[in-house]
């Protein structure tokens, strides 16, 4: 139930611009960490913190208040010089800014946030008061009033000591509402940070919770008034997930493309008319022909204006980064700049969000892996303050994004026996790893240059799962490393994913998509240019030595002939000729999800234009324990005039 009854429109605008005026603050407030005399930017982080709080007070959330008003004093006192910005001034006002994106959180659930923490306002007073002392050490939160917990009633359950399980689940799901003992209290509007953990158990009644030796620290409050009304919808607010902020020029031209494609319609339908008729003059041909090709144009760009719609810039992702990158520097013990170009670079929506988990791998590796400590660099003769860059731009079809830094690099050497020492690969595999592929080998699961476990890094999966997430948006990584020079991280993706450009192929008198992003050329086969080599069929191309697969091979498909032309694929770090019976070429399509169904390596399934049912593969799934294996679909070659599968 929400308790913002009648005002769910009222909230989900708040949180909107606020969740974007909270996150322009915190990069505002790093670069004031670099010029903490910049009186434009206090004005500006000043004015931030009075826009937020001036929402939540006309929407009645008292601790985001609470938490704005004492940051606004703060800021007022630093623009006015009465107090002067550190290092550690900045880590309180930038808990108080986490604090506020916390109460974000809960709001979006249609709830009312807690009350802050209190040691985190002592810091903030202390700040006020000019007690550095004070703001340096942490302040310890007040002991809250203790509150007996009752003793639970006897569970019904054979074992006393066990608690009742089903009526918990009851419990929890709502699927019962068991009634609670009279002796049990009803529960706090407002539960301290420290006891948060205790609300769940404390809402379920007294006969599930076991016995507990301790008592249960609450902060008691006012109770809630009773005669709330009913809210308009029992879910919570949906916030900023499923809208979207579309630029007004680019509605008037899908309204105006769509007004276009109607004329067009019409001149269609009367064309159509006249033809029924018998009319089936030259002229009449003529303008059939031409409402086609202008109808054909019009659909063209009504669909590159709609998808234009879906496009977002990509520096809503990145403003969340530096002050990540600030934090975790501080965390380590080292002076770290991140320097953004390209914020402007527009990216489909979606894409941008699924972004965010593998580029915050990304910055986070870079801070603790990639660079080193100021005097680890002044002793390598660098800058005590390393750089580290993130930047986006579009390449053709495509957007590029890179996060480079100027660190030690990676030695591909230390990589291999890392990697033969935790069991990921074998020595013979490994002997054969050129330097590029050694530095692909960061992206093995289980795989970390770390030999303790900390709660940064060390566990071996933060480069897997960026990998697969990556290649889940159709996307490539790559990686260049020099030593005592830096590293630099390359993501290539696709504009959008809504449509995705293919080249058709066929197998079997079947016809296959597979995305074009992964295709570098065409090539024939020549029977009397493949080679043996290892026991599996390769093709010298450019002085590169390439394996061969045959489409139906990776399928498991009987042949139905010798294949005559090869497509060059890239598949992460791999490249492959992959062997197809012939081509029907290049296509735009839209994806639509097999119901029910997912058969391995298959993407989903597009139309073609005479009608038929053309099977997107999806090549990574397909690839997937093949790659490595001379039995499973490759090409076993008997020799140069004959292939067996």
């Amino acid at each position: 139930m929400s308790d913002f009854a009648g005002m769910e429109e009222l909230l989900q605008d708040f949180l909107l611009e606020s969740t974007e005026l909270l996150s322009d603050v915190d990069n505002k407030l790093v670069e004031l960490e670099k010029r903490p005399n910049d009186r434009a930017l206090l004005n500006d982080i000043f004015r931030g913190f009075h826009t937020i709080k001036g929402g939540a007070g006309f929407l009645n959330v008292a601790p985001m208040v609470t938490i704005c008003h004492r940051t606004e004093n703060l800021f007022d006192k630093l623009r006015n010089s009465e107090l002067g910005l550190s290092s550690e001034l900045m880590d309180v006002i930038l808990d108080a800014t986490g604090a506020v994106r916390d109460m974000f959180t809960v709001l979006s659930q249609g709830l009312p946030p807690p009350n802050p923490d209190p040691a985190m306002l002592a810091a903030l007073d202390a700040a006020l008061a000019g007690n550095l002392a004070a703001v340096k050490a942490p302040v310890a939160a007040p002991a809250a009033p203790v509150v007996q917990a009752p003793a639970p009633a006897p569970a019904p359950a054979a074992n006393s000591n066990e608690p009742n399980w089903e009526a918990l689940h009851q419990a929890v799901t709502g699927t019962g509402q068991p009634a609670a003992p009279a002796s049990v209290p009803p529960a706090p509007a407002h539960v301290d940070m420290a006891a948060a953990a205790t609300m769940v158990v404390e809402s379920a009644p007294a006969e599930l919770i076991p016995a507990a030796p301790a008592p249960v620290a609450v902060v008691p409050a006012a109770p809630k008034p009773q005669n709330k009304p009913a809210p308009s919808t029992g879910g919570p607010i949906s916030g900023q997930e499923n809208t979207i902020r579309i630029d007004t020029v680019r509605l008037d031209q899908v309204l105006n493309l769509s007004g276009e494609i109607g004329l067009t319609k019409n001149r269609l339908t009367t064309l159509r008319t006249e033809i029924l008729q018998g009319n089936m003059e030259t002229n009449t041909l003529r303008s059939l022909d031409e409402a086609i090709s202008q109808l054909d144009l019009l659909v063209s760009d009504l669909q590159n204006a709609v998808m234009k719609t879906r496009m977002q810039p990509i520096g809503r992702l990145f403003q969340k980064y530096p002050r990540l990158a600030r934090d975790l520097a501080r965390q380590l013990g080292k002076e770290v700049e991140l320097v953004i170009t390209g914020e402007e670079t527009e990216l489909d929506k979606t894409m941008i969000e699924d972004l965010n988990d593998p580029l915050v791998h990304l910055v986070r590796n870079a801070v603790d892996h990639g660079v080193e400590s100021a005097e680890e660099r002044i002793a390598m003769g660098k800058k005590p303050q390393s750089l580290i860059e993130l930047t986006a731009e579009q390449v053709g079809d495509h957007i590029v994004i890179e996060i480079t830094d100027d660190g030690k690099g990676m030695n591909p050497e230390v990589l291999r026996r890392k990697a033969i020492a935790k069991g990921l690969i074998d020595a013979e595999t490994a002997n054969a790893l050129d330097e590029k592929q050694c530095l692909q080998l960061i992206f093995l699961p289980g795989f970390s240059t770390k030999d303790q476990i900390s709660s940064v890094s060390g566990r071996g999966v933060g480069m897997d799962v960026v990998r697969t997430n990556i290649q889940k948006l159709n996307g490539r990584i790559d990686i260049n490393s020099i030593q005592g020079e830096g590293t630099r991280i390359s993501i290539s993706l696709p504009l959008t994913l809504a449509i995705l450009p293919v080249l058709v192929v066929r197998a079997c008198n079947q016809p296959f998509a597979v995305p074009l992003a992964m295709v570098r050329e065409i090539i024939p086969i020549d029977t009397t240019a493949i080679q043996e080599v290892s026991g599996r069929p390769t093709i010298v191309v450019r002085d590169e030595i390439l394996p061969l697969k045959t489409l139906s091979g990776l399928l498991n498909w009987q042949p139905t002939q010798k294949p005559n032309f090869g497509v060059l694929m890239q598949s992460a770090e791999k490249s492959f000729i992959l062997a197809v019976d012939s081509f029907v070429g290049r296509d735009d399509v839209v994806i639509k999800p097999l119901q029910n169904i997912r058969p391995k390596g298959v993407a989903g399934a597009t139309l073609s234009g005479d009608g038929s049912v053309v099977l997107v593969l999806d090549m990574e799934d397909l690839l997937a324990g093949q790659m490595d294996s001379s039995a499973n679909g490759s090409i076993m070659l008997r020799n140069a005039d004959n292939f067996s599968y």
